[in-house]
């Protein structure tokens, strides 16, 4: 099914790239106008470490939802504890390079090291009251970006996605409580804007990525609403060790097992099963809820209000650890890989 009103990134033929480019430093820079209404634009990092702790870091020139500039910490302990803080800013203490990733807010930064153009360093400094973290990432999967890296809603509307690091080492600390914690495991870094309201014909999206011994996987399926058709925006980059040697949008999502959850308001499958053509297959199912929300708390009682009576919204989020299992072909080879990885889904309508 395609739709007129959609313009997806791919470079051809079909919804795949048959050329695969590498991104430049510029891809991960500002690509906004901070002037203009109803841009958006956000870093996203997270890293799972050896001693059970996971932390999700995001510096926001202005934030999905509410368009404010800002830092949000999360931390999840290992005993499942959620530590979150988010931190607003003025748009004016944004300082962002629009050629490479520099980014500052407050005393919050962004750094990257190029002198390997194609596995970079990233160092991330998110400090705020008594929790924090300075963490290095070190690429061990090349960078890239599905096609152009934005996808075309209308004539003028688009949605950016570069995915800087699919997968990186990570050392550094955390700041728990004001105690500084020692920490190592493997993180993520992806990057996202966009000049409209990208909720209003969304009615919910799947992303997550995977890390076995071979391969590295990142994925997206987004879901259209009727004003765009019911498209289905469907992303997925598979690379064995450092080189991405897929970056398509061409297979099958299967969606089984539904259950329904009352913090979040909304329901989600068990599980997802990828199938890419005859060579891949990729299963994941759930065995834990990470963290469940109802996305109407972040709005202003009366704009919630009207999203909740007028408008019948019930958005929710969810981040789930799944078991994965892998069935991949890679030049005559088949690989069979299984282990645990989070992943999430974001309700809007």
């Amino acid at each position: 099914m395609m739709s007129t009103k959609i313009k997806e990134a791919w470079l051809g033929p079909g919804r795949k790239d048959g050329q695969i480019n590498p991104i430049k430093p510029k891809d991960d820079a500002l690509h906004i106008d901070m002037k203009k209404k109803g841009t958006r634009e956000w870093w996203y990092f997270d890293a799972r470490f050896d001693n059970g702790y996971t932390v999700v870091g995001f510096f926001r020139a202005k934030h999905e939802r509410t368009g404010k500039t800002g830092v949000e910490i999360t931390i999840y302990k290992p005993n499942g504890e959620k530590i979150q803080k988010v931190i607003e800013y003025l748009h004016s203490d944004l300082i962002a390079s629009q050629e490479v990733p520099d980014v500052q807010i407050g005393k919050n930064y962004i750094n990257v090291d190029y002198s390997n153009k194609e596995l970079p360093k990233y160092e991330i400094f998110l400090d705020e009251a008594e929790y924090g973290f300075h963490l290095k990432y070190t690429a061990q999967v090349h960078g890239w970006k599905p096609g152009k890296g934005y996808i075309e809603f209308g004539k003028s509307n688009e949605f950016g996605w570069v995915i800087a690091l699919p997968r990186a080492d990570v050392v550094g600390t955390i700041k728990v409580n004001n105690e500084t914690i020692q920490v190592n495991g493997i993180g993520y870094h992806d990057h996202n804007w966009l000049n409209f309201n990208f909720a209003m014909i969304i009615d919910y999206w799947y992303w997550g990525r995977i890390y076995s011994e071979n391969f590295t996987v990142v994925f997206a399926y987004i879901k259209c609403n009727k004003k765009i058709d019911n498209y289905p925006i469907q992303v997925l980059m598979l690379a064995k060790n450092e080189n991405v040697f897929l970056s398509t949008g061409e297979y099958k999502l299967i969606q089984e097992n539904f259950e329904h959850n009352n913090k979040a308001g909304n329901k989600f499958p068990k599980i997802l099963k990828f199938i890419i053509g005859n060579q891949h297959e990729i299963l994941l199912e759930v065995q834990e809820i990470i963290d469940a929300d109802n996305l109407l708390q972040e709005l202003g009682p009366i704009t919630r209000f009207l999203a909740k009576n007028l408008l019948k919204l019930k958005p929710g989020y969810f981040r789930l650890n799944s078991q994965f299992q892998l069935n991949i072909s890679y030049e005559g080879k088949s690989f069979i890989e299984k282990g645990s990885t989070l992943h999430e889904m974001v309700i809007t309508k």
